[in-house]
C-alpha cells in the first residue's frame, strides 16, 4: 500500500488513541453509533462484519466528517475472506482489520493498495504483520495484558500496535503506558454524549505524559 495512506491512518490512530470496535444488532444502529462517535471527537471507527448489513453501514458512514470537519476514517474489522475484503473496500472502507493472520485479505489489500492491520497473538504473528504493513492488531489482548504489549514494544519499537479484546475504557491508560499506539474498545463506551467526548479528550493525556517522560521533558 502507498506509505501516505497507511501513514495518514496510523497518525490518526496515534492521535485518537481509542479505536471503537462496533458490533451492533443492525446497520441502522451501527450508523447511529458511528455518527455519535464522530460528534464526540472520534475520527477513525471500526465497523465489523458481525453486524447484519455491515456493508450498507459502511457506505452510509464513509462520506461523513468528524466534529472538526475532517473526513471520517471508516474501517471494517473481523475481515477474514477475500469476499469480505472486496465488499468492504467497495463500500468505502479506508482500512481493513483481521482478528488473526489472513493472507487472503492481505493479498486484496496489496492489490487494491488498501491499509490492512492484520491480527496476531504470538510474537511471530505480530512481527510478520508489522513487516508486511508496519502495524498489527494484538488479539485477544486481555490474555497477555499490558505487560505483553510492553515486551512487544521492546522488540518492535516503531510498530503501530493496536491491542484489542477484553479491554475496558478505564483500562486504556495502562495499555497506552505499556506502549500501545491505540486501544481497540469493543464494549463499555458510554452513550452519554458528554461522557463519550470525555473518553476521547482524556485518552491523549496519559500518552502525552508517557512520551514526555521518555523524552526527558
Amino acid at each position: 500500500m502507498p506509505d501516505h495512506l497507511s501513514g495518514h491512518l496510523y497518525a490518526a490512530l496515534a492521535a485518537q488513541r481509542v479505536l471503537p470496535v462496533l458490533r451492533e444488532a443492525d446497520a441502522d444502529e451501527a450508523v447511529r453509533r458511528t455518527t455519535a462517535l464522530l460528534a464526540a471527537g472520534c475520527r477513525a471507527v471500526e465497523l465489523t462484519t458481525s453486524t447484519p448489513g455491515w456493508a450498507g453501514a459502511v457506505s452510509r458512514t464513509a462520506p461523513l466528517s468528524d466534529v472538526h470537519g475532517r473526513p471520517a476514517l471508516i474501517g471494517v474489522g473481523t475481515v477474514t475472506t477475500t469476499a469480505q475484503a472486496e465488499t468492504a473496500l467497495d463500500a468505502g472502507a479506508v482500512f481493513l482489520i483481521s482478528p488473526y493472520p489472513a493472507p487472503e485479505v492481505r493479498a486484496v489489500a496489496v492489490r487494491r493498495e488498501a491499509v490492512f492491520i492484520e491480527g496476531g497473538f504470538t510474537p511471530g504473528e505480530i512481527a510478520a504483520a508489522v513487516r508486511a504493513a508496519g502495524a498489527a492488531k494484538v488479539f485477544p489482548a486481555h490474555v497477555g495484558g499490558p505487560g505483553f504489549v510492553r515486551s512487544l514494544r521492546a522488540v518492535l519499537p516503531t510498530a503501530v500496535i493496536v491491542p484489542t479484546g477484553g479491554i475496558r475504557p478505564a483500562e486504556v491508560p495502562d495499555w497506552l503506558a505499556a506502549g500501545a499506539t491505540a486501544v481497540g474498545i469493543g464494549g463499555g463506551l458510554p452513550t452519554d454524549p458528554d461522557e463519550l467526548a470525555a473518553v476521547f479528550a482524556g485518552a491523549a493525556t496519559p500518552c502525552r505524559a508517557h512520551r514526555d517522560a521518555a523524552a526527558g521533558r
